[in-house]
């Protein structure tokens, strides 16, 4: 059955939200599609039994740079309460099994301004290369490892040495980095999910024919096809990149190396049951690693008991994530628990639950974090600034390009932007 609508958005995630509640505030008909059984995307709090039930970001954990992310002013309007985490936290690091002195951590700040220094410096001057290159000459600094491991594997999802030095200065997100009660999930569906409107979920978009006759887009789903004036997708690169959805005629060559260009990082997460934090002398919301020697050393850096919550959170990235999620959740959950009391001692191994681990690597509805832009291709993120023949759009976080790429806040505002230039 064809349905006419104003227009369709593909994928209820923030930005396709964003762009559906833009539409409709625009005086247009809109129809969102969604292929999960949810609303958030990327942006998820869960509630599992083997977390007691506490909330668990299983992807958007923190409202990055708060003073220009949209999502912070709608929170606080909707009375939901927001923590700084950003320079609040105790940070623990290990190196070879004793805690880092003061004169280490000390010498690990110092080296992280001097990364800073030269990174920006050689973004600034170009050309655009890898930022381990472009941190090259710092090698001999022991710390060098810990940093990239922060700034790209961590942040960015993606090897340093596959991450565009550019692209990493570009949004870079300096400001208030803010925790949300109860989780910034659930914060989305919240305040996203009601002024988006009709959600049909389950309902995975196979084809979109973007020049059917009378300027319209058809979109064909198993439950039918959708007419509309224009259309907006929000759903991941690493789906577009795997040809989840079908276009006709195919993309123009232009999108489709922007594409190849903004590949799926991967950031995964470990969460694990933990008694609590007097046990080992340790504050909630303490962060907790060791110095590695090599960014794409398998390791785990802990965050434990955030907001006071009870367990401890292992986040890893790039290639250690996707090597792990090849191997599945169960190897997965072992090795954070192994890392848990390799970071706190032998005496840790009954102090953990099973872990709940996620699955954005392989679940065919993202394959993947965020994207991340390749050396030589931070000009993809702007790819998709104009819609094709005036009403197939693109929107989410890996094509904002005013440095919040790969944050809510940045999808948020991709979606919303989209939807602006069809309405006109």
């Amino acid at each position: 059955m064809t349905v006419d609508v104003d227009a369709v958005v593909i994928g209820a995630g923030v930005a396709g939200l964003a762009a559906a509640a833009a539409f409709r505030r625009a005086g247009r008909t809109c129809v969102t599609l969604e292929a999960t059984g949810r609303i958030g995307g990327r942006a998820f709090t869960d509630h599992p039994a083997t977390l007691g039930g506490s909330p668990f970001d299983r992807g958007a954990s923190w409202l990055h740079a708060a003073e220009r992310n949209p999502l912070a002013d709608l929170a606080r309007a909707a009375g939901i309460a927001l923590s700084e985490t950003r320079g609040t936290w105790t940070r623990r690091v290990l190196i070879d099994g004793r805690a880092a002195t003061e004169a280490e951590l000390e010498a690990y700040a110092r080296a992280w301004e001097r990364f800073d220094e030269v990174a920006r410096a050689r973004a600034a001057a170009g050309p655009d290369t890898s930022l381990a290159d472009a941190v090259a000459d710092l090698a001999g600094d022991p710390w060098l490892a810990q940093i990239e491991v922060w700034e790209s594997t961590l942040i960015a999802a993606a090897d340093p040495a596959d991450f565009s030095v550019q692209d990493w200065h570009l949004n870079e997100l300096a400001g208030s980095n803010l925790a949300v009660a109860g989780g910034v999930g659930a914060l989305v569906a919240r305040v996203l999910g009601p002024p988006a409107g009709t959600v049909r979920l389950a309902t995975p978009a196979q084809h979109i024919a973007w020049q059917r006759p009378g300027g319209m887009v058809e979109v064909t789903t198993p439950a039918g096809t959708l007419r509309a004036r224009a259309c907006v997708v929000t759903v991941a690169t690493g789906v577009l990149r795997a040809g989840g959805i079908r276009f006709d005629p195919p993309l123009p060559e232009a999108q489709r190396a922007a594409l190849d260009g903004l590949p799926m990082g991967l950031l995964s997460k470990a969460a694990v049951p933990a008694l609590t934090a007097e046990r080992f002398g340790l504050a909630p919301g303490t962060s907790l690693s060791r110095r590695v020697a090599d960014p794409a050393e398998p390791a785990m850096f802990f965050h434990l008991w955030p907001q006071g919550r009870p367990h401890a959170v292992g986040f890893f990235g790039a290639r250690a994530a996707w090597r792990f999620a090849e191997a599945g959740t169960a190897a997965t959950a072992a090795f954070a628990r192994e890392e848990l009391v390799r970071l706190l001692g032998g005496d840790a191994a009954d102090a953990f639950g099973e872990a709940e681990v996620t699955t954005w690597g392989t679940d065919p509805a993202f394959l993947g974090a965020y994207a991340y832009a390749r050396p030589g291709c931070m000009a993809a993120r702007a790819a998709m600034d104009t819609p094709l023949a005036g009403r197939l759009a693109f929107a989410g976080e890996a094509w904002c390009t005013d440095g919040l790429a790969g944050t809510v806040g940045g999808a948020f505002l991709s979606g919303e932007r989209a939807a602006r230039m069809l309405v006109g």
